[in-house]
Parts: structure tokens; C-alpha cells; sequence
């Protein structure tokens, strides 16, 4: 692919993660290349690049997006919201993320990160779901390694301690 000349590129700032970000992006880069290439943001993975997959999601001004199907420009201003954001700080997991740990939610995780941050914006909205309702979430990820057992327990663990049902002291574990 070649590149377009400097003056048909355009300057893209938004806040990555509540962070500054800016780049040059070309009219039609899609959002997981500039996340990826130009940013170093590679916790987004690329799978399907048809939106169907689900790999990509990630949030966009509070909003669930496919990265695959947003172009970088249209970012501009926006508030992004990717997988490497879900880690209260450097080194430590979150509550979600533990429990994937915990519970084996991935193998190979390739797909993990897009099911996170679906789980994640999910429990925020609905604190105390049912199993019902996350299988339901997950109908739009493609996992073909776990059976998505795991990833459902991991979940409902997650919603327990959010709720203050269940007291971990450490995270990370």
C-alpha cells in the first residue's frame, strides 16, 4: 500500500485511554491500523475486518464500536477507549481481567480483547446480569478456543465482586 502524499493526510487527536493521542491518518485508514501502526495501541487485534468478528471493539465516546469499520478520521476529537484501558494502572489487572485469569477465559486470546471491553461496557450498564444475558453478549464474538464456558463464569465472577458480593484484595490474581 502506498502512502499518500503529506498534504492528503489528515491530523487525528483524541484521547486514547484519557490520554493525548494525535497522528497523521490517510482518508480511508481504518481505526485498528492508526490504533495499531501509529499509536502502538496492538491490544486491538485485527480478525475478521468485516465487523463480524468482534475482535476490534473497542469504545468510541462511550459507545461500542468495531474498530475494523471506523475509519481513523472520523475519531477526530473523540474519546477511545481500547483493551490496554481497562488496567486501573501499569502492571495491575482489572477486576474483569483477573477473573478471566482465574478462570482460564482464554487460550489463545485472540479474541479477548474484544470480549473485554464488550463485558466491560456490559457490567457497567447491567451490574447484576444474568448468565442468559451474557451468552447473549457474547453472540457477537467469535471465540473458537474456549467454548465460552470460561468466559461466561469469568464474567459472573466479575459482576459478583463488582457488586461487592465477592472481596479480593489483590486484583492480580
Amino acid at each position: 500500500m502506498s502512502r499518500l502524499p503529506a498534504s492528503r493526510r489528515h491530523a487525528v487527536q483524541f484521547t486514547l485511554n484519557g490520554k493525548p493521542c494525535s497522528g497523521e491518518a490517510e482518508p480511508r485508514m481504518l481505526l485498528t491500523d492508526f490504533l495499531r501502526h501509529q499509536v502502538g495501541a496492538t491490544g486491538t487485534h485485527v480478525g475478521c475486518e468485516h465487523g463480524v468478528c468482534g475482535a476490534c471493539t473497542v469504545e468510541i465516546d462511550g459507545k461500542l464500536a468495531r474498530a475494523c469499520l471506523a475509519l481513523a478520521v472520523q475519531t477526530d476529537g473523540c474519546a477511545v477507549r481500547t483493551v490496554e484501558g481497562l488496567a486501573p494502572a501499569p502492571g495491575r489487572l482489572g477486576i474483569l481481567q483477573a477473573a478471566f485469569k482465574r478462570n482460564h477465559a482464554l487460550q489463545c486470546g485472540f479474541c479477548t480483547a474484544g470480549i473485554l471491553m464488550s463485558l466491560d461496557h456490559f457490567l457497567r450498564e447491567n451490574p447484576a446480569p444474568s448468565e442468559e444475558a451474557v451468552r447473549d453478549l457474547l453472540t457477537g464474538h467469535l471465540c473458537r478456543c474456549t467454548g465460552y464456558t470460561p468466559i461466561v463464569r469469568a464474567a459472573m465472577e466479575a459482576a459478583a465482586e463488582m457488586a461487592g458480593e465477592v472481596n479480593r484484595e489483590n486484583s492480580d490474581a
